[in-house]
This record gives structure tokens, sequence and C-alpha cells, in this order.
């Protein structure tokens, strides 16, 4: 059983708003440039020419980048190294806490950007995603320059999980010193292809994690993933994307307050909305699948992802059998 994407006992969904890859994907540049990958041999185990492609499109050390398995894998070593409390600010992506308890080591959960930030002072790592999965929030300027200064004055490493960045309707705020964490995948609707990279403050910092990752920790399809997502063909089509996913979720929002459901909407490509404890078995039964949050404290909620029109006008029709 899983909450999203992947199997959940039961047939494949109709319409799954549970799963936050962009619904116009995938990207064809990215799947024509992963079947030319030779699968035959191993890839450069020190991903030598691909840490050279992430730098230049970064503008940053090549020594500094440190490809991994996804963005879960590279989390999980960060928790593993830090060797001490990781530091979340809550409601938010369920792998931080998940990579603490496989660690060995205490979650610390704040529920305001002033608890996390007084929090700091007892974290050894700390994650913010920006933006915040699964409400869809960007954090603010000041916040992330008083996160990153009070992290670098205790000594915590601050890491901006910026899996949903790309599919952003705002810029985000990242600052400089702080631990930049990318999953491309789910940008480009391919979610199935586990593939991320981490951009560490210090090229000490990315050599302790280089060495602590498995041989091999990638294959080669992923490492013409990872290359061909940073040049301009990739991202030209992801740009296109975005206007069409903004509209959409901006429907689903409206769908959803038009029959009196509470709705949060950031500025990602997925909303919160409170459907009630049931809703998420009620439509799973009709072949919809969405995101409980009963997990994140939030029982009556849900999170929702932008769909096409036809997937709209399925979870219009069994919400007015619900009602």
């Amino acid at each position: 059983m899983t909450f999203h994407g992947g199997p959940d006992g039961g047939p494949e969904p109709r319409y799954d708003f549970s799963s936050n890859a962009n619904a116009l994907g995938p990207n064809p540049v990215l799947l024509a440039a992963m079947r030319r990958a030779d699968l035959s041999r191993y890839p450069d185990p020190s991903y030598g020419a691909l840490r050279e492609v992430l730098a230049a499109h970064h503008r940053v050390p090549a020594e500094s980048v440190v490809p991994g398995s996804g963005a879960s894998e590279l989390i999980h070593r960060l928790a593993r190294l830090r060797r001490g409390p990781v530091l979340t600010l809550e409601p938010t992506f369920g792998e931080y806490a998940g990579a603490a308890r496989a660690a060995g080591v205490r979650h610390l959960a704040a529920r305001t950007p002033a608890e996390f930030l007084d929090l700091l002072d007892e974290a050894a790592v700390a994650f913010l995603a920006q933006p915040n999965n699964p409400t869809g929030e960007v954090w603010g300027d000041a916040f992330v320059r008083e996160a990153a200064g009070r992290a670098a004055r205790r000594g915590a490493g601050l890491v901006f999980d910026l899996a949903y960045a790309p599919l952003a309707e705002v810029p985000v705020s990242v600052p400089e010193g702080a631990y930049r964490l990318y999953a491309p995948n789910k940008a480009h609707g391919l979610t199935g292809v586990r593939a991320g990279y981490l951009i560490a403050p210090s090229e000490n910092l990315a050599a302790r994690l280089v060495r602590a990752a498995p041989s091999w920790v990638i294959g080669a399809a992923e490492v013409a993933f990872l290359r061909t997502q940073a040049g301009t063909g990739a991202r030209n089509w992801l740009r296109g994307t975005l206007p069409t996913l903004f509209a959409w979720r901006r429907r689903l929002a409206g769908l959803l307050r038009e029959r009196g459901y509470a709705v949060q909407e950031g500025a990602a490509n997925f909303i919160m909305a409170r459907l009630g404890e049931d809703a998420a078995a009620f439509l799973r039964a009709r072949g919809l699948r969405v995101r409980p949050l009963a997990d994140k404290g939030l029982p009556d909620w849900a999170r929702l992802s932008a769909q096409p029109p036809k997937a709209l006008a399925a979870l219009a029709a069994a919400l007015e059998e619900r009602a």
C-alpha cells in the first residue's frame, strides 16, 4: 500500500491526482536521450562528465556536485553523515523524518518558521522544501536568509529541497552557503527515473557525500537523464508546460471551492483540500486517487495535483455523487 504514485493493491486508477509529476509529461527530449544511452556498459563510477555538465548549468565547481539515486537517497545520505538531530518545518515531505529514523537520530519537528529558527540551535541538519510539499508554500527571502545565517553560526547543514522549484509559479529564494537538492524527474513527468543531485556548499562536504555513496549509484539511463535535463531542449519543453499546469491548478482549486471545500493553493502544481477523512477511499473506489494527509496530522485533508480537463470532470462527477 502506498499513499501515492505506485501500486496500492487496487486496479490502476483512471486518474491519479496523488502524484505531483508534471501531468503534461513525460518530456520527449529526455525520453529520447535515455533511449540512446548505452545500457550494456557501466557508467563512469566518478560521474566526472555528468558533474561537469551540472556544474556548468549551475555555475558551481564540479567538485561540489553530488549525483544520487533521487532526492530520497541523498536525504538519507545526508542524515547518516551529519550524525545528529534532523529538523523539519511541518507539514512537509515525510522522507526527512524517515531518514532521521533510519539514521537513529532525533527528529525535531517545528510547526512555525519562528520555531524552526529556534530549533536550528539543536539541529545537525535541517530541511526546507522550496516550494513546500504538501502546502505549495514558498518561503520568503527574510525567513530563508535568517535560517541560513543561524545555520552557519551554529554549524548546522541547511538543505533546500528544490524538487518543485521548476514547477513553481513564482521565483524561489535560496541563500548562499546552503545545500541545494534537485530531483528533476517530477518536473519532467518521469518519476520512474530515480536520479537527482545535490550541490554542497563546499567541496570538502561534497567529497564526504560522494565517498558515502554505493558504487554506480545511478545507471547509464539516469546519467543521460540528468545530463539532458540541464540542456536547452529539455528546459524549453518544461517552460512551455507551465502556463497550462498553472491554469489546471487554478481550475482544480476553483472546482473544489465551488463545492464548499476549503482549499490551500500555493505556488506549485498541486493544492491541499479539506475533503474529509473518507474522501480518499471514496474517490479510489471510483478510479481516482488523491494523497491523504492523515500521516501529517491533517486527517481531513488531501493533496491533489494539477490534471487535465477529463480528470477534473471525473473528479467533479465523483464529488457530486458524494454530496
